[in-house]
């Protein structure tokens, strides 16, 4: 097991919101709920992309680690209700706001309360590569196949 302390700090409160601290929902969760801090209802028309504050900055303590902000499975499920970017990277030297570029990928409007969980933040290690620019790359059994090479 890696354990790390991360730094949290609240940008803003909303009076009335539920604590913004983001949290494992359970001992066996691999990501942390991040929460709406938003004072009033926000409408997400179908296609549409809205920028939705946490209200949290964190600090990573080592570049090698990093934040990685992963679409909730449920929103995606039942609502379509996505991350435009897929996955938001959190680089240790970033401390602003963590922001949630979200998606209505919907027929239907969708409606993001105050306190509601719109991502869940993931902190995994992170490899930090020297490239080595070379004339040629040693041969490998699957080559230079691309997409469905190997299968379906």
């Amino acid at each position: 097991m890696m354990d790390i302390e991360v730094k949290v700090k609240l940008i803003r409160s909303i009076e009335g919101q539920a604590e913004l601290m983001p949290a494992y929902a359970t001992p066996g969760s691999a990501g942390m709920d991040l929460k709406a801090c938003i004072e009033e209802p926000m409408r997400i028309e179908p296609g549409q992309i809205a920028k939705v504050p946490t209200g949290i900055a964190i600090q990573i303590p080592n570049p090698y680690v990093g934040g990685f902000v992963f679409p909730r499975s449920g929103l995606s499920s039942k609502h379509g209700i996505s991350l435009i970017n897929c996955v938001g990277v959190i680089d240790s030297d970033y401390i602003g706001e963590i922001i949630c570029p979200v998606v209505n990928h919907s027929g239907k409007e969708f409606i993001i309360n105050p306190g509601d969980r719109i991502a869940q933040l993931v902190f995994m290690p992170v490899c930090n590569a020297s490239l080595v620019q070379v004339e040629e790359l040693q041969e490998t059994e699957r080559g230079s196949g691309g997409f469905g090479s190997t299968g379906m």
